[in-house]
């Protein structure tokens, strides 16, 4: 899975780490099982201190999204269906509230945000087939 990260978000790194794993594991991108990247890789791969990747790991454990065996690594953990779909619109939810809050910052009218959403999403569609 590719992990990146936008510095100008606003949204501290880890968070954003912790929401990209969230969907890999809900999409199934992350199978159950598979072994997460070790923490100093990642952290050398998107240039950022370790302790980000440590942190965002290990609130996904804390969480139940991961389980850590010892001397080898964190592996995705299985997740119950009704949690899943829980966790899908609960991510779904705070990506669109924060679009919402923008749209309305900026009197952007419902009908024209939702026509957006509408375009994005159709051709993200289009990207996956």
């Amino acid at each position: 899975m590719l992990f990146r990260y936008d510095a100008r978000s606003g949204v501290p790194i880890f968070r954003q780490l912790e929401e990209q794993i969230q969907r890999g594991v809900l999409s199934g991108a992350l199978a159950v099982g598979e072994k997460l990247p070790a923490v100093r890789d990642l952290a050398a791969e998107l240039g950022v201190n370790p302790m980000t990747v440590s942190k965002a790991y290990s609130h996904l454990e804390m969480e139940g999204w991961v389980e850590r065996q010892r001397g080898v690594g964190l592996f995705v953990r299985p997740r119950p269906a009704a949690a899943e779909d829980e966790e899908r619109l609960r991510l779904l939810s705070e990506s669109l509230r924060a679009a919402a809050f923008c749209a309305v910052q900026m009197g952007i009218p419902l009908a024209e945000a939702l026509q957006l959403l509408e375009r994005h999403y159709r051709a993200l569609s289009k990207n996956e087939e």
